[in-house]
């Protein structure tokens, strides 16, 4: 139940990143603790509903572990079902270590997870966050996450290949696209790390059309703040050419996005909004497919 007893509804939950897994007909809300995001933290949580109005939790479904190498940033954890059973990717870091995706695994959504992969699957030495569960048609996973801005200058979408057991890299990552080549993009000023010219890359998540087309959402600042933008690969794979969309999916101060069925089988954005600390909130729109991407329906009946 929430924190007073009682059920919550959406507005009253503070969390960034929002990831909704619907499983045996309940809706499960991860994401990254709002008030705690930037500094010190020691677990992630999930939000129960079956109807995506009212909600119980928070239920911490992941707790730091005696000798767990990060005790701050924990971010955007993502829960996805492979192999029969459930894995959170989840950002962390420490203040000897660098920022990486580490993979968790439970027999259910509400765990508790336990430490899966031996430490991030994001290079060592790379600053990474944000990373997603991709498995191609030959079963092959493999993860597409961001190789940070704050390292980069240039932030960049990258992918790599996971062992069957998701336990580890299975290759070297290459980089799919960076954030500068989408022309909705601006440069982002951040006095803290002193790069005067970043350009962001946040939240990528896949999504398959019905027709097979291949889309990723992804999220970096445009003209009206922290947005989603979207981008087609030209294969219908993560190794083909990235196509970027001309102008953002949703443009106005909310970002880090996913897409994800309800149980009508219509399609729903989820993002939080607005992308000021501690204010975020997550928030749900409802989205069609069409011939030229996806598009948000604001005139639902």
């Amino acid at each position: 139940m929430g924190e007073d007893g009682k059920v919550m509804r959406l507005s009253e939950i503070n969390i960034r990143d929002p990831y909704v897994l619907l499983a045996d007909g309940i809706y499960y809300m991860y994401g990254t603790r709002a008030k705690r995001c930037w500094g010190e933290d020691d677990g992630l949580d999930c939000y129960c509903s079956r109807d995506l109005e009212e909600w119980t939790g928070p239920v911490e479904v992941f707790h730091k572990p005696e000798g767990f190498w990060a005790d701050r940033n924990y971010w955007a954890p993502e829960c996805h079902i492979y192999n029969g059973a459930y894995y959170i990717l989840a950002s962390f870091k420490s203040a000897e270590r660098r920022r990486g995706t580490q993979i968790l695994k439970a027999d259910n959504p509400l765990g508790p997870f336990a430490v899966h992969s031996d430490g991030p699957v994001t290079p060592a030495d790379w600053e990474c966050l944000d990373g997603t569960l991709y498995v191609a048609a030959d079963g092959k996973a493999s993860m597409v996450f961001c190789h940070e801005w704050v390292q980069t200058g240039d932030g960049a979408v990258c992918a790599v290949p996971l062992t069957e057991d998701l336990r580890a890299a299975a290759g070297e990552p290459r980089v799919l696209f960076t954030a500068s080549q989408a022309p909705w993009v601006v440069p982002h000023w951040n006095p803290n790390h002193r790069i005067e010219k970043a350009y962001v890359t946040d939240g990528p998540f896949l999504h398959r059309f019905a027709d097979g087309r291949l889309f990723m959402l992804w999220s970096s600042f445009g003209p009206d703040g922290y947005a989603v933008g979207t981008a087609c690969s030209k294969n219908g794979e993560i190794d083909g050419e990235w196509l970027q969309s001309a102008e953002p999916l949703f443009g106005k101060n909310g970002g880090h996005g996913m897409l994800f069925a309800a149980k009508d089988g219509s399609l729903r954005l989820a993002l939080h909004s607005p992308n000021k600390t501690p204010l975020e909130r997550p928030a749900f729109f409802p989205l069609r497919e069409t011939a030229g991407g996806l598009e948000l329906v604001f005139n639902v009946s």
